[in-house]
């Protein structure tokens, strides 16, 4: 999508992500709060458009097709020091959430989520306090399912998301990996505890 660029009292803003459907929604909404919208459906044009515009804020997915969007995270630094940026998944995963951290990520949300939390996301920390935790530790053990998918997630990001490599590591057949992966994440506690 080709925006203007961005005025002085705007907000620049980068959604970088191959669904068209949620990048269309997403945009309108943010638009509508202020945001000067530009997008992106791969990671060179996110990378021009970066260039580009040098926008303050960037939602970023994860899954960029064939693409893995923690690659991009430093890169996007490396364009524009001070750019937020808020990854995010379909699904979630401690190891990702960890991993989209140390790569420069200053949130994580898992989709569906509402253009709301993402303004909230992006603006929170702008009054910058240095004692905010960015993870939360679950408070109860996980479940031993949770676990085994906190573990391929970590093992799946050491491994830069290449399903091959990670079920080498895993000892497991690359279609029982896959099969796992395309499966939901479980669930930490059921709805009603907490």
């Amino acid at each position: 999508m080709n925006a203007p660029l961005p005025t002085a009292t705007a907000r620049p803003l980068l959604i970088v992500d191959d669904d068209a459907t949620f990048v269309r929604v997403l945009a309108r909404a943010l638009g509508s709060r202020g945001f000067e919208v530009i997008t992106a459906d791969h990671a060179d044009a996110a990378r021009a458009l970066t260039r580009r515009h040098r926008p303050q804020y960037c939602v970023l997915d994860l899954k960029l097709g064939d693409e893995n969007g923690l690659r991009l995270i430093p890169e996007l630094h490396a364009l524009v020091a001070d750019m937020r940026i808020l990854l995010l998944t379909g699904y979630a995963s401690i190891a990702t959430a960890v991993e989209a951290i140390k790569r420069g990520a200053h949130d994580y949300l898992t989709k569906p989520v509402d253009a709301d939390a993402v303004v909230r996301a992006l603006l929170d920390g702008d009054a910058g306090s240095a004692d905010e935790e960015p993870l939360d530790a679950p408070e109860a053990p996980l479940a031993l399912r949770r676990l085994e998918w906190e573990h391929i997630q970590r093992v799946l990001t050491e491994c830069d998301g290449n399903i091959s490599e990670t079920a080498r590591r895993l000892g497991m057949h690359r279609r029982t990996l896959q099969r796992k992966l395309g499966k939901h994440p479980v669930r930490e506690r059921p709805e009603s505890e907490g």
